[in-house]
């Protein structure tokens, strides 16, 4: 099953049992690259922003959700397949470079590529520091940058919860941010860490979600 595909019998479903508040997806150049990057709040998260974007988002997700066996395994399969994710290993830095890698292939190809700066979830509502990896997007591609702040999806599916509850999210995509003109300037890494707090900055003021001022280091298997 495609995204579209998907899409199209998903969305209708979602629009009438989450009822989402949508805002700003004129935002979203509906051609050429661009990178979606968004707070994170739950593992809906990957499947609630293809089902509003108004064109194909690839997220990555975990290798393990397409080999599983069994009935959930296929599931698990079908389901991520369909939502256009891109599996990758993970838990390595050469793991987190070539998640980046697979990313940039995306965009190469005129895609759009859903990135969270966070690393992981959010599990006590604030907004951690970013990761420059979303940086690194940005200027080896060229491709502008659309901040997506999400509210509410952690009450849908909150930590360690696997059904979903029946809660009412908030989806706003900012407008576009450019960082073209500075491809090119050495040294790469102050860019690469102030393109970074643009981008948390512009997802700041429209989550409104408290700041942490670190960068959310907790990791667990069911990311």
């Amino acid at each position: 099953m495609s995204q579209a595909l998907a899409k199209l019998v998903l969305s209708p479903m979602t629009r009438v049992v989450y009822r989402p508040v949508v805002i700003g997806r004129e935002n979203v150049p509906r051609t050429g690259p661009v990178i979606i990057a968004s707070n994170h709040l739950a593992a809906i998260d990957s499947a609630v922003i293809p089902l509003v974007a108004p064109r194909p988002v690839a997220f990555l997700a975990k290798a393990e959700y397409f080999t599983g066996a069994g009935v959930k395994g296929r599931a698990n399969k079908v389901f991520f397949s369909s939502m256009g994710s891109i599996p990758v290993e993970r838990g390595t830095h050469r793991a987190a470079q070539a998640a980046l890698d697979a990313g940039l292939s995306v965009l190469q190809e005129g895609g759009a590529f859903g990135i969270y700066p966070e690393g992981t979830r959010s599990r006590d509502g604030r907004l951690y520091k970013g990761r420059t990896g979303v940086a690194w997007l940005a200027l080896a591609s060229g491709a502008p940058v659309v901040p997506v702040a999400l509210t509410g999806t952690e009450r849908i599916q909150p930590v360690g919860k696997l059904m979903p509850r029946i809660r009412r999210i908030r989806v706003q995509f900012g407008k576009p941010l450019d960082f073209s003109d500075r491809i090119g300037i050495s040294p790469v890494g102050p860019v690469r860490r102030a393109i970074t707090d643009e981008i948390m900055e512009a997802i700041h003021a429209m989550s409104a979600q408290p700041l942490s001022g670190v960068y959310n280091e907790h990791q667990k298997a069911d990311e």
